[in-house]
This record gives structure tokens, C-alpha cells and sequence, in this order.
């Protein structure tokens, strides 16, 4: 199950590895085609990216801070440095070719 985090939270649960957390909010249509899409790839990944959500609507200092104006918006960072920000839905497989550039993933599963 991907993990809730909060202003509190994020910057702990995003330290270390490899981390990818949806920017979103539950009036978002867009958001809400892209949930099931980072459900299934916590699934497939679990153990080697670390997969998180945000609600900006309750967690507006972190989406200030990373500069968040449109959601969905996918925050990957490696080791506690964003290294992409993908603005928009995104498919599975968008999603792990960019993962696999800081991963040891295989980009076409």
C-alpha cells in the first residue's frame, strides 16, 4: 500500500534510495487516474523504490516548497535530491523507464 506522508513526514521518508510520491488531491480527475497506476506500481516495486502520496490540499508547505502548481506531479528524488518532476498522468511504463535511470530496473517490464 502506498504510504500517506505529510509536511512532517516527507522529508524522512524521502532521505534515502530511490523515492517517487504522487503530488495530488481528491477532487483532481487526473489524480484520480493516476492513483491506481502508482497502487499497482508499489506493487511491482516494493522494495526498491519507496512509493508515497502527498494531499496537497493538507500539505501545502511541501508542495511549496518543491514548487508544486499542477497536479498530478510525480517527485522522484535519489538519495534526498529531486532528480525528475514529472508534471501530468503518466503510465506504468513511463514511469519505470524514468525509474530505471536511477535503479537497477529493467526499462520494458
Amino acid at each position: 500500500m502506498v504510504k500517506a506522508l505529510t509536511d512532517q513526514t516527507f522529508e524522512r521518508a524521502t532521505a534515502h534510495g530511490v523515492t517517487l510520491t504522487d503530488f495530488w488531491a481528491e477532487w483532481c480527475g487526473p489524480c484520480r487516474m493516476q492513483s491506481p497506476v502508482i497502487e499497482d506500481l508499489d506493487r511491482d516495486l516494493a522494495g526498491k523504490v519507496a512509493i508515497s502520496k502527498v494531499d496537497v490540499d493538507h500539505n501545502a508547505a511541501t508542495a511549496a516548497k518543491f514548487d508544486i502548481m499542477s497536479i498530478p506531479t510525480l517527485l522522484i528524488k535519489k538519495d534526498g535530491r529531486v532528480v525528475e518532476k514529472l508534471v501530468g498522468l503518466r503510465t506504468k511504463h513511463q514511469l519505470k523507464a524514468v525509474l530505471a535511470k536511477y535503479t537497477t530496473l529493467e526499462e520494458t517490464n
